[in-house]
């Protein structure tokens, strides 16, 4: 089962510069994202939005099935994209989408926001 990484791309931490920086702090962690998830159980995908704009730079760790996770406060940095991705494998060997704390990657202790319960099934 695909685990998929969602990245807000028009994230903004509070010291982005609009005169000086070409992109936004979230575009650039979208790219370094999708080339550290390069190959394996993980796909990658930009929206525009996540509403966690006091938690910047935002992802969603999202699967069918399995718990989902809220993701915030990352820099635009390959150690940071490496992190996300690195749990985001975990999350994809995980029956439930749940992963054990000592398994978790230290670049994303301290970053979770929100966890979500699977969508029910058609019948309820």
């Amino acid at each position: 089962m695909t685990t998929w990484i969602t990245i807000c791309d028009t994230c903004k931490r509070d010291d982005w510069d609009g005169a000086r920086e070409t992109e936004t702090h979230g575009a650039a962690l979208a790219r370094l994202v999708e080339d550290a998830a390069d190959g394996g159980p993980v796909r990658t995908r930009r929206v525009s939005c996540l509403m966690g704009c006091a938690h910047g730079c935002n992802v969603a760790i999202q699967a069918a099935g399995k718990l989902n996770y809220t993701l915030g406060r990352f820099a635009p940095e390959a150690e940071d994209a490496e992190a996300i991705v690195a749990y985001a494998r975990l999350h994809a060997e995980s029956a439930s989408g749940q992963v054990p704390y000592r398994q978790w990657p230290q670049g994303v202790k301290g970053h979770f926001v929100t966890r979500h319960p699977p969508l029910p099934g058609d019948d309820g």
